[in-house]
């Protein structure tokens, strides 16, 4: 049994007498009935997994048409060999289930703002939030489209069979402990709860956006002053296309309205309380080299998304092997196929697309009855949906949500927060509410056998748009930077837009003869880090808001690299050194006047100029840098920023080092608080005392190597602790290929070389099995987190009594 089932039994039972069978809050969640959660036949002890325990096992079900075999490796990766599609997503219905069914449950609650059914009104502000985003009205349009395709409807419901078979099968006393935690039991699946998680991770990908943000600081700044603040492009940039790359105008003409200039420069400001918002670091590296640059000859394609870092994991590893595809990689327990790994003949992967795909706009509604609002020069009847959002404990909380030719109305006097001051009415625009079947791609991919199959598979990727690296064995490589992205002016979308006719509206989506690619480039390679995919070249605007440090890098390293090996590839993924640091070192070593500076204050900038910019584990310099540069940032914005209207964008740290490097006398380096003329080496001396006075606060308590500072950790998704991984030694950062921060990062990595038997490799922070009462449950943690790598084997049947199979599961019709 895990230790911290006996930590955990100890904390529960200071409280057992007065506690047993009563119900509690804990953090103010429902607690359980405790006396049922310690019960030897029901409770806690039943999740404790012997470590030799059987997951052998001869089942039957009437939905199977076929026999399907499941071998499971010693670390319970399971090679699922079925004799058609439809039984091998039946069977990976069933293991996602098996393995992962609570984390599952959580996910598609969360998305279709149920969460306060099962933890009462602290989620009501959540759940409120996700209905007026219309993620249910998103999750049906898409499985409208979903269904009306044979073969995607077919997959879906078998693996919605395979997901209830195990649930029906499933005994109280088995149930995940979070279910026990909390009080709650599994409701049946549906393909609608497939089609809520694609739209969880459209969520998590593809809705981010600063509208309210930028509306106020185009409101606060003056046109030149918000130039300099939120340029379009950064002078660093080396785009996924590379640069000098010619485009073809526009096959439509953009129609922009008269008033949009002076729309961008207006007084007004807005405000709402926004509850939450995605991870702006969602992003990734892929990159796939072509065989003239490898050791063997043979392509190689990389990736690793970087994600949020949870217990259980996001992914869960698989072989679906059938007579039509046999594909190996990274699932998402809750949707059938493989979304990142590589078949027989090719290799996929992804990277974040990071465009703005999410706008608002404001309605004039008639009255306060909001039944009609103003639009083209009429009154238009205003559709509503009545959101009943059921909460534990207390009466159903019911939210009618008005509904119009943009999408819903998200933010209105009803919801919004303390700071909706104007009372306005703000309708969302988003692609994820489009009809669209995201798992056509996978699905696709899974079965393609070259190119032209892959150019075939990822036109069917919409929301979330992503950079779809390619490799095949033989020799091609390719990346698309594809999505459903709406066709934009310059500056279309970057603020709240007027709603009362079209002019604002949407015109038409991007073609997808007009989406940037490249395939087999003379230069051997190609690479995608979430950097702005192009050049000002490119016709569209694409947005201000991308991140260019690991580009630059990673553009570098390859550019650079010759006979390269899958280690190198790997060493490569867990690269910490740090580029930006490398830019922006020397404006300190330069400007720091050391005369004003005391023996400790020189202690710490020996250490800064000491650094080798990697950002190792046991480095002090990457941790001086961070919070130097830390401080220099807020010492430089803090005036101009103080008295701003809120919510505001601040601007991306690229921005500050690109006007400094510009320009030693850039424009927000003088404090506009004081009759002095403050120059970049007083901004800079004064920050680094600053931060000092923090470092050596850090240093007194034994903080100040990176790893520890930085403090890594992989939180189970109710934040419990014990079942958590906490203090993990690992380097990296923002700015870095291993772009590790404190609960953010490489979610899987993966290495495949396309020689004639693929070489693969890959790692997750995290375990096979959701169960943190099993050995399986964090296993792969410490090995992620000190860089290396399992290799993955595409088994074939014929390896069924291999030495690495543990156990075998027979599947059969009944």
């Amino acid at each position: 049994m895990r230790i911290f089932f006996f930590v955990l039994f100890a904390a529960i039972t200071i409280g057992l007498v007065i506690t047993l069978n009563s119900r509690l809050t804990i953090g103010g969640k429902p607690a359980p009935a405790f006396g049922k959660f310690l019960s030897p036949q029901h409770g806690l002890w039943q999740n404790a997994e012997a470590d030799k325990e059987d997951f052998s096992a001869d089942l039957k079900f009437n939905q199977l048409t076929g026999k399907v075999s499941v071998y499971l490796d010693d670390r319970l990766v399971p090679h699922i060999f079925a004799e058609n599609e439809n039984d091998v997503y039946f069977v990976q219905g069933y293991l996602h289930a098996k393995f992962r069914l609570w984390q599952m449950e959580l996910q598609t609650l969360s998305a279709a703002g149920r969460a306060s059914d099962v933890v009462g009104d602290i989620a009501l502000n959540h759940d409120r939030e996700f209905r007026r985003l219309g993620m249910v009205y998103a999750a049906e349009n898409s499985l409208k489209e979903m269904e009306a395709n044979e073969a995607i409807k077919s997959e879906c419901d078998a693996y919605t069979a395979g997901v209830n078979a195990y649930i029906a099968a499933l005994p109280e006393s088995k149930l995940p402990i979070e279910y026990k935690l909390l009080g709650y039991k599994p409701e049946k699946w549906s393909n609608l709860k497939t089609a809520l998680f694609l739209k969880y991770m459209s969520y998590d990908l593809a809705a981010h956006e600063n509208d309210f943000e930028m509306t106020n600081a185009q409101a606060f700044f003056s046109p030149k002053d918000f130039n300099i603040l939120y340029p379009p492009i950064q002078d660093s940039l080396d785009p996924i296309i590379p640069k000098g790359t010619l485009y073809a105008a526009p096959k439509t003409a953009l129609k922009i309205p008269a008033s949009a200039d002076s729309l961008y420069f207006k007084n007004d400001t807005t405000s709402v309380e926004e509850l939450a918002k995605p991870n702006r670091n969602n992003g990734s590296n892929n990159w796939a080299v072509s065989g003239s640059k490898t050791k063997n000859g043979a392509p190689i394609l990389c990736n690793d998304p970087h994600l949020g870092l949870n217990l259980p994991s996001l992914w869960i590893e698989m072989q679906l092997s059938t007579p039509t595809f046999n594909s190996y990689g990274a699932s998402f327990p809750g949707a059938p196929s493989i979304i990142i790994g590589y078949n027989d003949s090719c290799a996929f992967g992804f990277t974040n697309g990071g465009r703005d795909v999410r706008d608002y706009y404001e309605i004039k509604f008639k009255d306060d009855q909001r039944t009609a609002y103003w639009f083209n020069n009429e009154w238009k009847q205003t559709d509503f949906r009545i959101e009943t959002i059921k909460v534990n404990g207390k009466p159903d909380f019911i939210d009618t949500v008005a509904y119009t030719v943009f999408g819903p109305v998200m933010y209105d006097r009803s919801f919004g927060g303390k700071r909706n001051t104007n009372q306005k009415n703000y309708a969302v625009r988003w692609t994820a509410h489009n009809n669209s079947n995201e798992l056509l791609i996978f699905n696709m991919l899974n079965h393609a056998k070259n190119y032209a199959d892959y150019s075939a598979a990822v036109i069917n990727l919409h929301t979330p748009g992503q950079n779809c690296a390619f490799a095949c064995k033989n020799g091609d490589i390719a990346l698309r930077a594809q999505g459903e992205f709406p066709a934009k002016w310059k500056g279309q979308g970057d603020f709240i837009m007027p709603g009362e006719d079209s002019s604002y509206m949407w015109q038409y989506m991007i073609p997808q003869d007009e989406t940037p690619f490249q395939y087999n480039p003379e230069r051997g390679f190609v690479s995608s880090a979430n950097q702005r995919p192009t050049d000002s070249a490119y016709p569209y605007y694409l947005g201000r808001e991308y991140p260019s440090s690991r580009g630059i890098i990673v553009n570098r390293k390859l550019a650079e690299m010759q006979q390269i090996t899958p280690g190198d590839m790997m060493a490569l993924q867990t690269d910490n050194y740090n580029v930006f640091a490398e830019m922006a070192i020397p404006v300190f070593t330069k400007n720091i006047n050391a005369a004003k500076l005391n023996e400790a204050e020189k202690g710490f900038l020996n250490l800064l100029k000491s650094w080798n910019y990697r950002s190792e584990i046991d480095s002090k310099g990457a941790t001086v840098f961070n919070l130097v540069w830390k401080n220099f940032y807020d010492t430089v914005y803090a005036d101009e920023f103080a008295n701003a209207p809120q919510p505001i964008r601040y601007p991306f740290e690229s921005t500050l080092l690109e006007g400094i490097l510009k320009d030693s006398a850039y424009k927000f380096l003088d404090d506009i608080g004081t009759t002095q003329k403050e120059t970049l080496s007083d901004i800079a001396t004064m920050s680094f005392k600053n931060a000092v006075i923090e470092l050596m606060k850090i240093a007194s308590e034994g903080r100040l190597e990176w790893g520890k500072f930085k403090d890594t950790h992989v939180n189970h998704l109710l934040k419990l602790p014990g079942f958590s991984r906490l203090h993990l030694p690992i380097g990296g950062g923002t700015n870095c290929i291993n772009a590790t921060t404190s609960d953010h990062g490489p979610s899987w990595r993966m290495v495949v070389s396309l020689t004639e038997k693929t070489e693969a490799y890959g790692v997750y922070p995290g375990g096979q099995s959701g169960n943190p009462g099993s050995k399986f449950y964090d296993n792969f943690i410490d090995q992620w987190a000190a860089g290396k790598y399992y290799p993955l084997w595409l088994m074939t049947k014929e390896e069924q009594n291999d030495r690495r199979i543990k156990w075998k599961m027979h599947f059969n019709k009944s």
